[in-house]
């Protein structure tokens, strides 16, 4: 059982202690300092792998893209973001994770190109803030089984394996990161194998938003929301037709959700012309203070700086871009669009999911309902339900 959150910025006291340890190793010499530079960060990652797999399956801006988005996110980091030993280990691991992955794809396309073409059923994408419900409806909608959906594990290991140990691998960095956060669980539902966002496709393109919620990176913020999230997406619908043809489900629309994508759904839809879509909303009050207490709780761990005010300010703007981005790329939308509101699956889940289907003119089976069902009994059973009751008491 977790412990109290006695404040948005608590955290476990193992999080000192490996700092502690972690410094105390760097100012005796008995490990290198953690350097975030870009050249030491390709250098690392790419060792074994082959240089033209940067390029494989790419274009040379969208490789282009990738390596500009580095230089800028390691800049910001060493400028900006004022971590800790923790934080700074937690960036190397992530940045270092994230080239990997990039050259390994690389060469899964170069030895088997026939990926880049599978062919895949149009998706259903939730567009909302977060905090908005957007995980409710995607789970319920991804346990319909004539749908497919995205592993937590196949997310942030986009590379198919044989045997597919991904969501062993996983299941491991859950057991740790809960250690090491005992309230992850409270803020958002984990499970190896369960249905869970594409937020790992976005951060392993170097998008901002897996970034922005765990360090204080302004300029880069800044840089990427101004920039064409094309490349980005590029990237991000050739994981989608590896995973899918990996899985064997291309035929089934895949319900996918990540925030991110209310703030990129031009170039998001750019690429699935033919999606449905399911706009996610709840009150902007309750949305931006769930979503301070998720980055506080983040940040909290991985700096020693965190001012609780500018995380409001942030993510207030946040909330307020994309919104207006949203509701501009849903004007030019000409598909089917279907609306839930938090409160409404919050009353009656089934009602809600029923109107859904009528918008998107997709058949509510019951072998649909009751899987759906089964995953609400789960959902009433989880940690998440925790987290309202430490906003309501300030914490």
């Amino acid at each position: 059982m977790a412990p109290p959150r006695t404040s948005l910025l608590a955290r476990a006291p193992i999080v000192d202690t490996l700092s502690r340890g972690l410094q105390t190793a760097w100012d005796k010499g008995w490990a290198p300092p953690i350097l975030l530079e870009p050249d030491v960060l390709w250098d690392r990652a790419t060792n074994g792998h082959e240089a033209k797999d940067e390029f494989s399956g790419r274009s040379a801006e969208d490789a282009a893209d990738f390596r500009e988005r580095l230089d800028k996110l390691c800049r910001s980091l060493n400028e900006e973001a004022r971590l800790n030993p923790m934080g700074r280990a937690f960036a190397h691991g992530q940045l270092v994770r994230s080239i990997k992955q990039r050259f390994a794809l690389g060469k899964l396309w170069r030895d088997r190109p026939a990926l880049l073409k599978t062919k895949i059923a149009p998706p259903i994408i939730i567009v909302g803030q977060m905090r908005a419900g957007t995980t409710r409806m995607h789970r319920l909608l991804a346990a319909d089984p004539g749908h497919s959906a995205t592993r937590f594990s196949d997310s942030w290991h986009p590379v198919p394996r044989t045997p597919d140990l991904r969501p062993v691998w996983s299941g491991a960095a859950l057991i740790f990161a809960r250690a090491l956060n005992p309230w992850l669980e409270t803020i958002h539902p984990f499970g190896a194998a369960r249905a869970d966002e594409e937020l790992g496709w976005l951060a392993g393109a170097f998008d901002h938003c897996a970034y922005e919620a765990q360090w204080h990176i302004p300029s880069y913020v800044a840089f990427s929301e101004a920039r064409d999230a094309t490349p980005v997406y590029r990237e991000f619908i050739r994981i989608l037709r590896t995973d899918a043809a990996s899985h064997g489900n291309a035929g089934k629309p895949r319900v996918m959700k990540v925030p991110q994508f209310s703030e990129d759904l031009t170039e998001l839809l750019a690429q699935f012309p033919e999606a449905r879509i399911v706009v996610a909303e709840r009150d902007a009050e309750s949305t931006i203070r769930s979503s301070v207490s998720l980055v506080a709780n983040q940040m909290g761990m991985q700096s020693d700086h965190i001012d609780l005010e500018r995380i409001e300010t942030e993510w207030a703007r946040k909330t307020r871009l994309r919104r207006y981005r949203a509701t501009k790329a849903l004007a030019d939308f000409g598909g089917r669009i279907a609306h839930v509101d938090f409160a409404a699956l919050d009353a009656n889940w089934e009602a809600a999911i029923k109107t859904v289907y009528a918008a998107l003119d997709i058949p509510l089976t019951e072998t649909a309902l009751e899987a759906m069902r089964s995953e609400q009994d789960r959902a009433d059973k989880s940690a998440h339900k925790k987290h309202r009751a430490q906003l309501d008491n300030g914490t």
